[in-house]
């Protein structure tokens, strides 16, 4: 992987789920560590990391296990930011690009902050004939959800729906698999090894046969 770029004192989220390039996120936010991120980060214009735990809580608690996390995140781009009430902000925000954490620094109030390096993003690779129909499932799953009024995302143009990461992404966002296979195919190279990969999933499930 090409690290192109690099950031530091990157604010980070560990979460209890992993964040796709492309992918939306909704979060609420009221520990007083993440509050002041949010904002700060609204106000510069700038993202936060989305990393996933593998050990601890979201939410911190008197004798819970300290925080682990991968070290590979995506780029969380806040597209809007309310407060429904004192205390309390919900964001919605969008995934960007990959990263790998290079050094991470455990703040006194609680707040990880990392140096990082940028994963290039994917190559648009066409889908292959024997894995249209991960792309036409998905299209219908979609369009059941928003009737169902479960999804609210744009609709899929067809370029994305000929583009292995982004059929790739969107499934692994919905399929119920354990947090760190999610991991394992978010940080995959190969946008078509991670369709192909997906595919097996979906055909063992007989969710695209």
């Amino acid at each position: 992987m090409t690290q192109a770029l690099t950031l530091s004192s990157l604010p980070l989220f560990p979460l209890g789920s992993v964040l796709f390039p492309g992918g939306m996120l909704a979060l609420r936010v009221f520990e007083p560590r993440y509050l002041d991120m949010v904002r700060k980060c609204r106000q510069a214009g700038a993202p936060f990391g989305v990393v996933a735990l593998t050990r601890g809580q979201e939410v911190r608690q008197a004798g819970a296990p300290a925080e682990q996390f991968n070290d590979i995140g995506v780029l969380a781009l806040i597209e809007r930011l309310e407060h429904p009430q004192p205390g309390l902000i919900t964001l919605l925000c969008r995934g960007s690009q990959r990263f790998r954490i290079t050094r991470r620094q455990h703040l006194p109030q609680g707040l990880w902050l990392a140096d990082i390096g940028l994963i290039d993003p994917d190559l648009a690779v066409p889908i292959p004939p024997d894995l249209r129909k991960t792309a036409t499932a998905l299209a219908q799953l979609l369009r059941t959800l928003e009737q169902r009024g479960l999804h609210s995302a744009t609709r899929p143009t067809a370029e994305q729906l000929d583009d292995c990461g982004w059929v790739a992404n969107r499934w692994c966002e919905l399929l119920p698999v354990p947090l760190a296979l999610k991991q394992r195919l978010m940080e995959l190279d190969n946008p078509l090894v991670r369709l192909e990969l997906v595919g097996d999933v979906l055909e063992r499930t007989g969710i695209a046969n």
